[in-house]
């Protein structure tokens, strides 16, 4: 819990801090008087007044945030101060005030994939481990072990820009190509796949896994590394080292099956053929039982040894400074691109709302990414930066893109949206934000 709420605070902290820094830094440009910059909402913990007379505020609700401006429509202000007014601007110089807090979060996404790029970018070849029938791959001639290097024109060199372009297909329908290797092969081969609405309306589980493909990874051999605690492996008398042999007379060859055997049979007892040295045991394994999600699974509280990957499938990427935010913004295109699809599609009704993800969401994916490491987190958040400026520039008021909205048909119009149109508008925006997140914290505590 801690975990999750200081990952998120982080998160959240960093890409308001820098959204609003945009809108502030934009407005001073242009003369316009700020009156406070504000991280988070409702009461300030921390106060501090500039030079120019700007309250800077952390405030305890770290939900959002916002820079007050200078405006003559919420009250008189003195007639020198008239200039700094944000109203009084021309209409460019608003628009660029507005649009500049979600160009920041695009920049400090591409600042965020230039440090992953200049850290280092290492990922494991996307090589098919397995493929499921009736599946779309199913479709194709790829074969066990090839290695995929396109999917639908768009280039693969890993399992996460596998699951990028797939994510461009939900909801699709036509033929389409993927390219791939071959084992032991230095060719390039072709084939394609038909799809019809892939996954419409659905909630995707795993993209890869609905494609038909399961990663290649190495087989694992059925060596025990620890034996925890109070488990049911420590209560069967097994120990580090012990290799399984085989369960219920049938043989175990890797560690998966293993795990499977245990997995699917909670509070069952087990025989278990194990090697110990060049003695031969047999114990018995009763796996404990654990809840999992409406189902319930067998642990047995024990780890394998850990096995090491074949380095011709490590692939690693480092990036000088300047090639570093050639990278960032290449990834940023990609993630923006990828967000704007997926919204047009959940408006088309191709991908369920059951999509949307909360606070509680957010959450548990920052700290999941937080404890994968310093990479993880950072790409995290800079596709949660994206986001935050995706989202805000579209069209809807109370949001910036609302905002560009009305100041867009006041520069073609050359007059104002009248107050009455914009006051009524600002309500439907309200409560179409309200009900998008009712949704989504709806959708986070059925995950839950």
């Amino acid at each position: 819990m801690i975990q999750n709420i200081l990952s998120i605070l982080v998160a959240l902290g960093v890409l308001i801090t820098f959204h609003e820094f945009g809108h502030f830094w934009v407005a001073r440009r242009c003369g316009v008087k700020v009156l406070r910059f504000s991280v988070g909402f409702g009461k300030p913990i921390y106060t501090y007044y500039g030079k120019t007379g700007t309250e800077y505020t952390l405030a305890l609700i770290p939900l959002g945030g916002y820079v007050k401006m200078l405006d003559s429509r919420e009250g008189e202000i003195p007639t020198a101060l008239a200039s700094q007014a944000f109203n009084n601007k021309n209409v460019w110089q608003r628009i660029a005030i507005v649009a500049a807090g979600p160009c920041a979060n695009f920049v400090l996404a591409i600042i965020l994939y230039a440090l992953v790029g200049m850290l280092g970018v290492q990922h494991l070849a996307p090589k098919v481990g397995s493929i499921e029938s009736n599946t779309p791959v199913a479709q194709t001639s790829i074969q066990v072990s090839a290695e995929i290097v396109e999917i639908n024109g768009k280039t693969v060199t890993s399992w996460e820009d596998a699951n990028f372009a797939l994510a461009d297909l939900i909801g699709k329908s036509g033929h389409f190509q993927v390219r791939y290797i071959p084992e032991d092969s230095n060719m390039i081969e072709e084939s394609s796949f038909k799809l019809n609405r892939w996954l419409a309306n659905q909630e995707p589980n795993n993209l890869i896994q609905d494609f038909g493909v399961t990663p290649w990874v190495p087989v694992i051999a059925p060596i025990i590394d620890q034996v925890f605690d109070d488990g049911a492996a420590m209560s069967a008398g097994f120990v580090h080292g012990d290799k399984v042999l085989s369960i219920n007379g049938e043989q175990i060859s890797d560690w998966r099956s293993f795990v499977k055997w245990v997995q699917s049979n909670p509070n069952r007892a087990l025989s278990v053929q194990i090697a110990r040295g060049s003695d031969i045991f047999e114990l018995t394994l009763v796996p404990d039982k654990r809840s999992n999600g409406e189902d319930s699974i067998g642990v047995a509280g024990i780890s394998v040894q850990p096995v090491e990957y074949d380095k011709s499938f490590i692939r690693e990427t480092k990036y000088d400074f300047l090639s570093s935010f050639a990278y960032g913004v290449n990834q940023t295109w990609t993630m923006v691109s990828l967000t704007v699809s997926s919204i047009g599609k959940m408006l088309q009704g191709l991908i369920s709302i059951d999509n949307l993800s909360g606070p509680i969401t957010i959450a548990k994916v920052a700290s999941a990414s937080a404890e994968s490491g310093i990479q993880s987190f950072l790409k995290f958040m800079a596709y949660l930066s994206v986001s935050l400026g995706v989202l805000n520039l579209l069209p809807i008021p109370m949001l910036d893109g609302g905002h560009l909205l009305f100041f867009s048909v006041e520069a073609l119009r050359k007059k104002p949206v009248s107050e009455r149109i914009q006051s009524l508008a600002y309500r439907v925006g309200a409560s179409l934000l309200f009900a998008l997140m009712a949704v989504a914290m709806f959708n986070d505590l059925a995950r839950l």
